[in-house]
């Protein structure tokens, strides 16, 4: 099936993921279904589902609900220097490039709201100023300089999330994940983390 949507990909980035999105059938959601992964965003005007799972990484969904068009991101740490050609791994990035697909989009920046998710301090041994913390705390920052209204969010606490939204008609679904048992995105963020360790950073930041 052929995607008219619109996604943003870096040569670097992929390398690493895969050149198309990955469009899928949920028999459950009776509905398309376009998987968001770590340091990616997608916007459609498409009747679609996006959907992601977070640990300490957070999710925007934002929308213009007149347009019918909305889009989904998912970044790791809310800023740092891109230095490998992925942006969208940092909010202060992700915001930006998942906000200005949706105006190309035909959206008014007067006219979107956002549900947000994620942010969750799920991987033992990071208390001071955990990475999940500070996540929910820049997209929420953000939004209220950027005077995007937030009408929904599910942040914080200890638990990941698999995030379903539905960009034309802004329904979100949100399912809690067992933190006991959450090996798969335990593994994928500590993976993430030491690909980043590889890289120079700027500034202090804690990699999860």
């Amino acid at each position: 099936m052929k995607l008219r949507a619109a996604r943003a990909f870096d040569p670097v980035a992929n390398a690493r993921s895969r050149a198309s999105p990955l469009l899928y059938r949920d028999t459950q959601l009776n509905a398309d279904v376009v998987k968001v992964l770590p340091a990616e965003y997608f916007c459609t005007e498409r009747d679609l589902a996006l959907m992601t799972v977070l640990g300490s990484c957070v999710a925007a969904c934002i929308r213009d609900p007149i347009a019918k068009v909305g889009g989904m991101n998912h970044f790791m740490l809310p800023d740092g220097e891109v230095t490998d050609g992925v942006p969208a791994r940092y909010g202060s990035h992700a915001m930006e490039l998942l906000i200005n697909e949706l105006l190309k989009h035909g959206a008014s920046r007067q006219r979107l709201e956002a549900k947000v998710f994620g942010g969750g301090n799920v991987l033992k041994g990071f208390t001071s100023q955990p990475v999940g913390t500070r996540n929910a705390e820049f997209v929420i920052a953000y939004l209220s300089n950027e005077r995007v209204q937030v009408i929904s969010q599910d942040l914080g606490g200890i638990h990941p999330r698999k995030v379903c939204f539905f960009p034309v008609t802004g329904r979100a679904l949100v399912k809690r994940l067992p933190h006991a048992h959450d090996d798969v995105v335990a593994a994928e963020e500590s993976a993430y983390k030491s690909r980043l360790q590889e890289t120079p950073v700027s500034g202090s930041v804690e990699l999860f």
